[in-house]
């Protein structure tokens, strides 16, 4: 864990997180920018623009709320899902610093919106859920508020509002032509963060005001630049501040934990009847993964070796 004021002249991060405090002004928070990784997630898939886009935000999204579990083993998933909307479901989850998402859509009704759609053409009425699994406790935690706002941002920042009751900006920005994506989340905790009940907490605290308006200067440019080290994002907004407490990096990489083993695994648990009824015609059980695009034949001798 360093402080500033430093020199801001860090190698420009990507695919990592960073974690800072101010503990004169009772807030922490997030920064993150995503590159080689968000491409290996958006070249498993052909999305049109708009749908590579908002997948792009959403893992950036997955990325900061997840760079903040406590336990290494716990999992965060981000779910954005809707009835009748272009998108039907968006899906990104971080768990040990990996990453993966997906999204299924009707490609005949995108086609009629414009490049950059709001988030109610996409999503029309939904509700973006997000859970927390802790891999010690065992304990699950899910959060559900309407889908609403501008962008999966405003979404992300009603969750904290109404769910968790914790004054909070997020912003998120992705650079198309580059597939470069970042995020900041700051937040305000009055009482502490180290399992203590967060009383006083109003969305009008002086401290939380101070800390908001600077948060609030960032520009997407910044969050989606290669050559700002997030540090420098940061020595940018609070270097005025007193001190920042800046902490050790996350690396981050696109993980998804399909594999032929854990599969057929998987098929070999099911009753002999049921297997059968899973073969296609070419003798094989097909198993896609919908995060890496990738299709698993499962053959009988490949069961019988399981067994």
């Amino acid at each position: 864990m360093s402080s500033l004021p430093f020199a801001a002249a860090g190698t420009a991060n990507l695919d990592e997180a960073v974690g800072f405090t101010i503990p004169a002004r009772s807030a922490r928070g997030r920064v993150v920018r995503l590159g080689p990784l968000l491409d290996e997630i958006l070249s498993a898939h052909d999305y049109p623009a708009p749908i590579a886009r908002i997948l792009s935000e959403a893992v950036t999204l997955t990325a900061l709320l997840g760079a903040m579990l406590k336990d290494a083993g716990g999992q965060l998933t981000l779910q954005a899902q809707t009835e009748a909307g272009i998108v039907d479901l968006l899906v990104a989850d971080y768990r040990g610093g990996e990453l993966r998402g997906y999204v299924r859509f009707d490609e005949d009704r995108l086609s009629g919106v414009p490049h950059l759609p709001t988030l109610e053409a996409l999503f029309g009425k939904g509700y973006l859920a997000i859970t927390f699994d802790q891999a010690v406790s065992g304990e699950r935690y899910q959060g559900i508020v309407p889908l609403e706002g501008s962008s999966l941002a405003d979404a992300a920042q009603n969750f904290f509002s109404q769910s968790e009751q914790i004054p909070s900006l997020v912003r998120l920005a992705v650079n198309d032509t580059g597939h470069v994506a970042g995020g900041i989340l700051v937040q305000h905790l009055p009482e502490g963060e180290e399992g203590r009940e967060r009383l006083h907490t109003r969305l009008d605290h002086p401290e939380w005001e101070h800390v908001r308006i600077l948060a609030e200067t960032t520009k997407a440019s910044e969050l989606s630049d290669q050559d700002l080290p997030l540090d420098g994002l940061l020595w940018r907004l609070f270097h005025e501040e007193e001190e920042i407490r800046v902490l050790a990096s996350i690396p981050l990489s696109k993980g998804c934990r399909c594999n032929f083993e854990h599969i057929r695994s998987v098929i070999s648990r099911f009753p002999a009847e049921e297997r059968a009824q899973m073969l296609g015609q070419d003798g094989f059980i097909s198993v896609d993964c919908e995060f890496c695009s990738r299709v698993f034949p499962i053959s009988q001798s490949d069961l019988s070796a399981e067994n």
